[in-house]
């Protein structure tokens, strides 16, 4: 019989124990992490834990064509899923009911209130030069936002919103609950009439603006009036206001609106849209390590959105303050109002206002996602119990339990002295599974919902079923009269190939299931892709390594009757034996009778 190969093989024939330890380091290193990070159990979904049901139904703004259809409510439930869902496990729920109602199922332990901030925001983003701005009710800013870009941009950090560059340098408000409105409508018809002059770029000829008509004159008084009253009349610090104030605008008609910056409400006059959200390529929430910025919002344009972003600050860079300040606007408030020296070129910049990283995170996943396509009010908001999930949990706890029991039960019957291998194999694969859905609930919000139950109880045949190859290759080989040590690493390669295909085939249906179902279905399929990759590891880090160090041990090397690998009871050839050829004749004189 030909000795095992020397070299790296060997090496690792006879090192298993390094493998035995590095998959005990792992674990002990991931249960110390599970405990440290306070999140013991997996988190889980609506159906198991309960949670929060939002209903939102679809509304056509005012004066705007009907948009409520088939293919705009799918488009707004995809959106929404994105928000909520991250990485598509977090086990958020997102329907359409009806024709003009989504459903929103947000599990317990997930932020309520932002999540039902996330479905709910339309996401309409624009950026509108600043003509007039002051604090709602005379409170000096405790912070300073900031807003900058990358590349060549040259955007500067402002104090506090304003309407005048020394207040913004001593960081108080410059407008009292008791100012004078007369300086007040001053300041905003100032600077509605600056906003309407046209440009040089925008005039066809002198001779047509020396043909301007008195009653286009006396309309944009009557509209520059008009918002006058509304910016006088507002109030931020209601939140009647903060919530409606600007939000109805068309983007090319200047309006007023409100802006929370570092915990104070302000109210600002906006000029048209100069650049459209859309024109948002990619945004990202990262923290700025290098200046005490903080949180920012990094936004890359497109080419379009590039050459009006550059126009628009070039013609702000003219102003003083605060008509240099650009106002970014999302659904209609104001998150940022940053002022410039120069034109931002590039087609690259970032929103800076202290925010927090949740903050940042928020308004990024939201540009990234893009707007709804419709306008949604919040219908209701509904507590689920967990009542029944709960039923079918322990039910299927139990069908759990008994299927292990069997497999168990099967193992101790047929293979006897291998189930020392199997059932810790089993065990540690368990550990694994537990341990990783735990830390992957604050990770990726990933939530445990019944169907994801049922996926982690398919994989104990899966893991058994590997197992079994491997035993099996083992038997055939002292079937063909080999003793156990050799049968073993001789039985493993033809194993391990069998058992990688079987784990492939099953990690590609869970992958495509994964990519092409929503919902609790994604559960099932997360689980069993998890369990089938770690079904991989237990195999090559502790079954295999453990078979090698028992097959030192009599006990299974001398094949007693209970070891699951007696020669006889397998029906096993005689051993095979190294044979030698007969030497020949000796060479010597030839007798001459023979010749």
């Amino acid at each position: 019989m030909a000795a095992p190969k020397r070299g790296r093989s060997a090496s690792a024939q006879s090192r298993p124990g390094r493998s035995l330890a590095l998959i005990l380091i792992a674990i002990v290193a991931l249960t110390g992490g599970m405990f440290a990070s306070g999140n013991t159990t997996p988190r889980l979904g609506i159906d198991l834990a309960g949670g929060t049901s939002i209903t939102l139904q679809a509304h056509n703004e005012p004066g705007q064509p009907n948009a409520i259809n088939k293919a705009n409510m799918n488009t707004a439930v995809e959106i929404m899923n994105r928000r909520v869902n991250g990485l598509g496990v977090s086990e958020a729920e997102v329907q359409t009911q009806g024709t003009s109602n989504i459903i929103v199922n947000i599990p317990k332990g997930t932020n309520s209130e932002e999540a039902r901030q996330q479905v709910g925001t339309t996401a309409k983003l624009y950026f509108r030069p600043v003509l007039a701005s002051e604090a709602s009710a005379g409170a000096a800013p405790s912070a300073s936002p900031s807003a900058s870009s990358s590349g060549s941009s040259s955007a500067s950090p402002s104090a506090s919103p304003s309407s005048s560059a020394s207040q913004k340098a001593t960081g108080s408000s410059s407008a009292s609950p008791s100012s004078s409105a007369t300086s007040q409508g001053r300041a905003v018809t100032d600077a509605l009439k600056a906003d309407s002059t046209p440009s040089p770029s925008a005039s066809a000829s002198s001779s047509a603006k020396a043909s301007a008509s008195p009653s286009a004159s006396s309309s944009a008084s009557a509209a520059a009036s008009k918002l006058q009253a509304e910016y006088a009349a507002l109030d931020c610090s209601k939140k009647s206001a903060q919530t409606t104030a600007g939000k109805a605008a068309k983007p090319t008609d200047p309006t007023v609106a409100c802006g929370k910056i570092s915990g104070v409400w302000y109210k600002y006059v906006l000029g048209p849209a100069a650049v459209d959200g859309t024109e948002v390529k990619k945004a990202q929430a990262v923290y700025d390590t290098q200046t005490a910025a903080g949180w920012q919002v990094q936004m890359t344009f497109t080419g379009s959105g590039s050459k009006k972003f550059a126009d628009v600050t070039a013609q702000l860079a003219k102003n003083q303050q605060p008509q240099n300040e650009f106002g970014i606007v999302l659904d209609g408030q104001v998150v940022s109002s940053p002022y410039v020296s120069q034109s931002i070129t590039g087609g690259q910049a970032e929103i800076s206002g202290r925010f927090t990283q949740t903050e940042a995170q928020s308004l990024a996943n939201m540009l990234s996602y893009g707007a709804l396509p419709l306008s949604f009010k919040e219908q209701s908001v509904t507590t689920v119990t967990a009542a029944l999930g709960g039923e079918q949990l322990h039910a299927g706890l139990i069908a759990g339990a008994i299927g292990l029991a069997l497999v168990i039960i099967y193992l101790l019957a047929f293979y006897r002295g291998l189930s020392v291998v199997a059932i810790p194999s089993l065990m540690v694969s368990a550990i694994l599974t537990y341990v990783i859905m735990a830390l992957l609930g604050p990770a990726i919000h990933f939530a445990l919902n019944l169907p994801a139950v049922c996926g982690a109880i398919v994989a104990i045949g899966i893991t058994a079923d590997s197992f079994i190859v491997f035993f099996e290759r083992i038997r055939d080989e002292i079937r063909e009269g080999r003793t156990l040590r050799p049968a073993v690493e001789r039985a493993w390669p033809r194993a391990r190939r069998t058992i990688l295909v079987s784990d492939f085939v099953s990690f590609l249906a869970a992958a495509v299931l994964f990519i092409v179902t929503v919902g609790k279905v994604q559960g099932f399929a997360f689980t069993l892709g998890l369990t089938t990759v770690l079904d991989v590891v237990v195999v090559f880090f502790f079954t295999k390594p453990l078979m090698t160090i028992l097959a030192r041990r009599p006990f299974f090397a001398n094949g007693h009757k209970w070891s699951g690998l007696d020669p006889k009871g397998l029906g096993a050839k005689p051993p095979l034996r190294r044979t030698r050829r007969p030497a020949g004749p000796a060479a010597g004189p030839v007798d001459p009778k023979e010749a």
